[in-house]
């Protein structure tokens, strides 16, 4: 649904896939992916390209920092049986560049690592949207990276007893360095040992 086009305004809170943007008085809720969130930084002016999800038991607003993101996310939940949660975790684990690539080369194993997504999702997923993501710019040193997702980081801190703000915290401290999902738990642990 259509209703948003985009929000404007200044970011007020970032709760690990979640941003909350003040406009006029009024706090948006905006579900995003990982890779938004980390983009939006507390008390900066910031504009979340949006789409609206209304259901017979819930309204959502789901948002992202590109209007790439925003039409990989659409694409995604245009799949039979995968809804905005789901894609807005596959865009938390990957880049739409390298989820595309994943898609043109039939990785069902990579797209199956997505937590919610098992290999019939990631079949359905490459056969219903193979033909439409061609045009996304794949950059070979996008897919190069890993880049492990905060999710993934903080739901294994939280495992080993961590509050989700604690483990946040910890993930934010350490985001910026190229390190593995092992070598970033172990160093989010040592920081939150000291």
């Amino acid at each position: 649904m259509d209703l948003f086009e985009y929000i404007r305004g200044k970011v007020s809170d970032v709760i690990l896939d979640k941003i909350v943007v003040e406009v006029g008085g009024i706090g948006y809720r905006i579900h995003s992916s990982i890779h938004s969130a980390t983009m939006a930084k507390p008390g900066e002016t910031i504009t979340i390209f949006t789409h609206f999800i209304v259901r017979e038991d819930e309204m959502s607003l789901y948002g992202f920092t590109t209007k790439e993101e925003l039409s990989m996310f659409q694409k995604l939940i245009s799949v039979s049986k995968v809804g905005p949660k789901v894609g807005a975790a596959v865009l938390s684990t990957y880049t739409s560049a390298k989820l595309a690539n994943f898609i043109i080369n039939n990785d069902i194993q990579s797209i199956s690592k997505v937590p919610g997504v098992g290999k019939k999702t990631a079949e359905r997923i490459i056969l219903e949207l193979k033909d439409k993501v061609t045009h996304y710019a794949i950059e070979e040193d996008d897919i190069a990276i890993e880049t492990p997702s905060s999710y993934e980081v903080v739901e294994a801190l939280m495992s080993l007893g961590y509050n989700r703000q604690e483990a946040q915290k910890a993930f934010d401290r350490i985001k910026e360095e190229k390190l593995s999902v092992e070598e970033m738990i172990k160093k989010a642990l040592s920081l939150l040992i000291k």
